[in-house]
């Protein structure tokens, strides 16, 4: 699978991700599923989500989640859930890449 390097909702340095619906775009109800990486220094920028919820699934390494204007250190085994309505934004403040799981499921029907 193609890995893309995209920047993200404004937020600084670029990423890496790698879709995982195999190029048969997303299922049913599902907006995203993306392997992303995010070397030291990058992150994805602040933004909301509606009628839809975004998971991450943190594999490995650590970094700063800011959840609805809290901040909350995220590290391998994690998982964060930002549902509807809410704001949220991620960046690699480590040494080391910060690999995550995206999901992004649709409220409804697809």
């Amino acid at each position: 699978m193609p890995v893309q390097e995209t920047t993200l909702r404004g937020g600084p340095g670029t990423l890496f991700m790698t879709d995982l619906t195999g190029g048969n775009g997303p299922c049913k109800n599902c907006r995203l599923i993306s392997d992303v990486r995010i070397p030291p220094g990058a992150g994805i920028g602040k933004h909301q989500h509606l009628n839809e919820t975004e998971y991450y699934i943190i594999l490995e390494g650590s970094g700063i989640v800011m959840d609805n204007g809290k901040e909350v250190r995220v590290s391998a085994g994690d998982c964060v859930i930002t549902g509807h309505g809410a704001e949220h934004s991620i960046f690699n403040d480590q040494k080391t890449d910060l690999r995550l799981i995206a999901a992004i499921i649709t409220h409804g029907a697809a």
